[in-house]
């Protein structure tokens, strides 16, 4: 016993020797820490950030993908994870297959699967490949008809981390308007993506993650203006521009406060109420410094969800001071509320702008009556239409 005591001594100092070394060698990285939220029946959270601050972690520990190291998560009812979409599918089966047993793994019953097959496959609209193996599938197909599975679980909840980009224009739209279909059910929505428009048009509220740490919690405009912000510092840093250290929080946004827009009005006021087709007269006071060599207003007008509808480019004179900038255009816009974002620049050219101050938000109006009945969509565009009845048809007059 003595002598095997006396053999073992050395090996307590020879595995602190081996932990050590092991540990010089092994990346450990904290992906999240201290993330705390709950979310209620029926929410939108909205989570955004830049590459590598946690946010696709964050989904996966939600989704039971990964094992939380610290903490605890607590999810109650079927959840829908549209995440590393098509990543399940045995490639030696066929598609129609794939969704048999992706489907059950979801909670699925057979006769569940048998009703909702049909609209599975027109769904995913990926023609006879659906009896294919899917070793024969684009990775698109595989994209759309993995999606196709997930959104007609009539999940409780449902999580997407960058999935609303699959497929061609027509599919990313018909996708849009599914989980929007989803949403209105009451379904609770985890959504992660670079699409701010997206984060705008779904969620009631927004977190900003930087380096797995919660940053600010609110309202989706309020979180998305800090998450450009920085952004924006962060991009002037690289170009060595010292022009970011001035760069603060301003009312209705960010930028330097001698490069911004400091009075704003439409029809004399914040925001105003319009009818269809009615004058808009907007008043701008933008502020300049003597060091911007090109100093441009960019003026947008945005509709509910935040995408861009028209806008221009406005020259400003050079110089220091408050210059007057006064616009004028007539509400030709359907029913609703629009926005106006105002960006004053410096730009010798289209390719080379740099952004001083980007505001929105504070300055809004309504269109208040329905004009349907005159044109669908958003505005009307000039159209040339003739309606031409039976033999009259090569000779149709203008309607």
């Amino acid at each position: 016993m003595y002598r095997a005591s006396a053999w073992l001594r050395p090996l307590p100092p020879l595995s602190r020797w081996l932990q050590r070394h092991a540990a010089a060698r092994v990346h450990y990285h904290q992906a999240l820490s201290g993330v705390d939220f709950e979310l209620r029946r029926g929410e939108a959270l909205g989570i955004i950030g830049h590459n590598g601050s946690g946010k696709s972690t964050l989904l996966q520990i939600v989704a039971g993908v990964l094992e939380p190291t610290a903490g605890s998560v607590e999810v109650h009812g079927r959840v829908a994870a549209l995440l590393e979409l098509g990543s399940g599918f045995n490639p030696e089966l066929t598609g129609r297959e794939n969704v048999r047993v992706n489907a059950a793994i979801l909670g699925l019953t057979p006769t569940q699967v048998r009703e909702r097959m049909d609209d599975i496959v027109a769904f995913a609209d990926i023609g006879d490949y659906i009896d294919e193996p899917v070793k024969t599938y684009s990775s698109g197909m595989a994209l759309r008809l993995a999606f196709a599975v997930q959104v007609h679980t009539d999940p409780d909840i449902l999580i997407v981390d960058e999935a609303l980009a699959v497929g061609d224009a027509a599919f990313q739209a018909k996708a849009m308007t599914r989980i929007d279909e989803i949403l209105r059910r009451g379904t609770t929505l985890l959504f992660v993506g670079h699409d701010l428009n997206a984060v705008k048009a779904f969620c009631h509220r927004a977190m900003l993650l930087e380096k797995g740490r919660i940053v600010l919690q609110g309202l989706p405009d309020e979180v998305i203006t800090e998450y450009l912000h920085r952004t924006h510092k962060r991009a002037l840093q690289a170009q060595q521009d010292e022009r970011a250290s001035s760069l603060e929080r301003i009312d209705g946004g960010y930028g330097l406060q001698d490069a911004c827009v400091v009075q704003a009005s439409v029809n004399g006021a914040r925001h105003t109420g319009v009818q269809h087709a009615e004058r808009l007269e907007f008043v701008l006071d933008v502020r300049r410094n003597k060091d911007v060599g090109h100093p441009c207003l960019i003026f947008d007008v945005l509709d509910g969800r935040g995408l861009q509808l028209t806008g221009r480019r406005v020259e400003l004179p050079p110089g220091e001071g408050a210059a007057r900038v006064c616009i004028g255009l007539d509400a030709s816009f359907q029913q609703g509320i629009y926005r106006i974002r105002t960006r004053v620049v410096d730009s010798p050219a289209l390719e080379r702008t740099t952004v001083l101050s980007r505001q929105e938000g504070w300055l809004s109006f309504e269109v208040v009556d329905d004009s349907r009945a005159r044109f669908t969509g958003l505005f009307p565009v000039p159209m040339d239409i003739r309606v031409a009845d039976g033999e009259g048809a090569a000779a149709g007059k203008p309607a």
